[in-house]
């Protein structure tokens, strides 16, 4: 099958031609005549979504699920980590137990890669919008009960924390993803996690000690490892531009693009954008949180809650801000594929997954292919 596209992102470069497409896999790339008009890129891996299209996946049926599945394909996602805040284990265990029953959906839907845990393990100083009562110690026995109950790929804590850096090593060693975030943990303490085996910022210069000269806290220590990847939410809100931009030109090929999107995030409606028609109310994790004409989602204390962002808004996002789209669709592809230890996935080359994202001019999403198969309509 031919995708009828006039170029496609290819590693580094925009490479003239068609895509052809067979067996669920990449055929053959810079196929001629190409097509008419088109980009073809690789789908696009999220490792941090929290809700999308009116669902909170930590609340949700498996039915909601596999409809916010739907939404996320429509914004080029092709590979996705639900991901949960803090909340009481036995919520943390059922919404496990939802993932596990939708894992292997037999329409085509985004690859489901395992559920981010964003907590409990967090600071108290820089709890975000993680509900600050159930916050708790690192603890190896509860995470094991939770990995018996579902999909545990990756782990966000708080390294200071007592036992923190033991339990970084133990999940390190059973393959799952550990980052940092929500820290009050100085460089060293940080240095000291990535000696353990963890591989990542959460969301940089958000919910951790900030940067400063003689300590440049976890940013400057994410930052300055050449094995640490930071992810970040290029959305407008979490980050001003000239953030953003210092983040990504000193992380480079380690830099991840995430939405940390809520339940109020939705797939554009033509326009590029998701539309917004005014202040409205959604949740994350049962927690109340308005959304503003801006699409800035907060809770009733002015705190950023989550966001709107969807990842296609996220590359012209980044492309703003002087990314080639080579560069941005890295962002969005291969480094979070890489991350959650998924090498296979996030390029575009002969013999891969057909996971395809086609945009027009305006880096808008048209069409979206999941192993060679269009998506499932939203």
């Amino acid at each position: 099958m031919r995708l009828g596209v006039a170029q496609a992102v290819v590693g580094p470069a925009i490479i003239p031609g068609d895509v052809v497409v067979a067996g669920g896999r990449i055929a053959a790339l810079g196929a001629t005549p190409a097509g008419a008009s088109g980009t073809a890129a690789p789908g696009f891996v999220d490792l941090q979504v929290n809700g999308f299209g009116g669902v909170d996946f930590l609340t949700s049926d498996p039915a909601g699920w596999r409809r916010a599945a739907r939404a996320i394909a429509a914004t080029g996602v092709t590979a996705y980590q639900p991901t949960f805040v803090t909340a009481p284990p036995e919520d943390l265990r059922r919404a496990l137990e939802v993932a596990a029953a939708v894992t292997d959906p037999p329409e085509a839907l985004p690859r489901l890669l395992g559920v981010h845990l964003e907590g409990p393990f967090l600071s108290p100083r820089w709890p975000g919008a993680h509900p600050p009562q159930h916050l708790r110690p690192p603890d190896l026995a509860l995470v094991e009960e939770l990995r018996a109950a579902g999909p545990v790929s990756h782990v966000t804590l708080a390294p200071e924390l007592p036992g923190a850096l033991e339990l970084i090593a133990a999940l390190a060693a059973r393959g799952v993803t550990v980052a940092i975030g929500h820290t009050d943990a100085g460089a060293a303490t940080c240095r000291a996690a990535f000696d353990r085996g963890a591989r990542a910022l959460t969301h940089v210069h958000n919910a951790h000690r900030r940067f400063a000269a003689r300590d440049p806290g976890p940013a400057g220590a994410a930052l300055a490892h050449p094995a640490v990847t930071v992810t970040a939410i290029v959305d407008g809100h979490h980050l001003a531009p000239e953030t953003a931009a210092i983040a990504w030109r000193a992380a480079g090929r380690r830099f991840a693009l995430v939405t940390d999107a809520i339940a109020a995030a939705r797939p554009a409606t033509g326009g590029g954008t998701s539309v917004r028609t005014g202040p409205r109310a959604s949740a994350i994790a049962g927690r109340m949180v308005a959304v503003g004409p801006a699409g800035d989602a907060r809770l009733p204390d002015g705190r950023l809650a989550g966001s709107t962002l969807t990842m296609d808004a996220a590359v012209r996002g980044l492309c703003a801000l002087g990314a080639t789209l080579p560069e941005a669709v890295h962002a969005a592809a291969r480094a979070p594929a890489l991350l959650a230890g998924r090498p296979e996935l996030g390029l575009l080359a002969v013999g891969a997954p057909a996971d395809v994202v086609v945009l027009d001019d305006a880096l808008s999403v048209r069409r979206v292919l999941l192993s060679g198969r269009e998506a499932a309509a939203g």
